[in-house]
């Protein structure tokens, strides 16, 4: 499905981009993306394809707003039963009940929505917004504010509706592991479509600094090329020359190298490196290390200051404790690098 929008209130937003599967619409605050979800639902003037001119009602979509947005006097599946108005009275019931327990919560069916936990709730409404039958179905923020587990279970039904009923669903979100989650990945800032593709071309290739940032690109290293090596440059750093993918650029130009906290790898002493990686290896010690859930957090100190993000179970293994010298590698192929100036010269296509 081509989205196609052009909106000129409440914020100016002109966007073309696809939507297969589950798509991300991955922006921070302001960006624009609730904006762009109410104007596919008919809640807001906009032209543009599809749907642009039917009313609401007409409109073959299922729409999450963040609240969730129950009627709290209704039990769960007196809810769901609001979207098949179509059916006779015992029909609705057996059809919401059906639904509720697609989404693990027939056991939760006569409870109304102040006595749901938020991850209940909006699992709720995602279950009416299906009940629908519908072409694409917009999700606002659908995770926000849940805790890990509520949000994890979220997600999984979002998916399992994607795939087992067919559905597109466009989820407007902050979050750049649950767009990770996602088929495809369309990022907007500022009222502009950044870059938009398959999640991992996004994911590994971003286009641009603001998009890197929003992907969770937080370790930022500014240099300068001093040569190169095709298909590498050089590029001096606080931490002497890394070799870094990129185009032909001319020597002295101003750069800065972005990494993700998961690809900061810790140096194992036991295992020799490629000689490309070995020239990216730092020398340091780490400050911090602390649990996080599921996944381990440590700040590296030496000629740079980097963070870094691995799974429990490394941790485990590698036993890595505050205040310990540590060697850590920035391989080339997890470097992303972009000119200082690139932003300035970026319009949109």
């Amino acid at each position: 499905m081509e989205i196609r929008y052009r909106i000129p209130r409440p914020l100016a937003l002109r966007v073309a981009f696809r939507v297969e599967g589950c798509t991300a619409l991955l922006g921070p605050s302001g960006a624009g993306k609730t904006t762009l979800l109410k104007a596919l639902a008919g809640l807001l003037p906009a032209e543009g394809e599809p749907y642009a001119g039917r009313p609401p009602e007409k409109r073959p979509i299922g729409y999450l707003p963040q609240n969730a947005a129950l009627f709290p006097h209704l039990t769960a599946w007196q809810n769901v039963a609001f979207a098949l108005p179509h059916l006779p009275p015992g029909d609705r019931r057996r059809a919401a009940m059906a639904w509720l327990e697609r989404f693990d919560l027939a056991h939760r069916a006569d409870h109304r929505p102040h006595e749901l936990s938020g991850g209940e709730a909006r699992r709720v409404a995602l279950a009416r917004s299906l009940a629908r039958e519908p072409e694409l179905l917009l999700l606002d923020e659908p995770t926000a504010g849940l805790d890990r587990l509520s949000r994890d279970q979220v997600l999984r039904a979002i998916l399992y509706a994607v795939e087992a009923h067919r559905v597109k669903a466009l989820v407007a979100t902050h979050d750049p592991e649950l767009a990770q989650a996602a088929d495809r990945v369309a990022v907007l800032d500022g009222g502009r479509l950044l870059q938009s593709g398959p999640t991992a071309e996004v994911y590994n290739r971003p286009r641009l600094l603001r998009v890197a940032r929003l992907l969770g690109y937080e370790n930022r290293i500014p240099g300068r090329v001093v040569g190169h090596e095709p298909p590498h440059l050089r590029v001096e750093t606080a931490a002497g020359v890394l070799r870094v993918p990129g185009r032909p650029r001319p020597l002295g130009t101003r750069v800065v190298l972005a990494i993700r906290p998961e690809e900061v790898l810790i140096v194992r002493e036991d295992r020799p490196l490629a000689p490309l990686d070995a020239a990216n290896v730092l020398a340091g010690v780490l400050r911090r290390v602390r649990r996080m859930g599921p996944v381990v957090e440590a700040e590296f100190e030496g000629s740079l200051e980097l963070l870094l993000r691995l799974p429990r179970h490394v941790q485990d293994r590698l036993a890595l404790r505050p205040g310990e010298p540590r060697r850590v590698v920035l391989k080339p192929r997890y470097l992303q690098l972009f000119s200082e100036d690139e932003e300035d010269s970026f319009s949109p296509d």
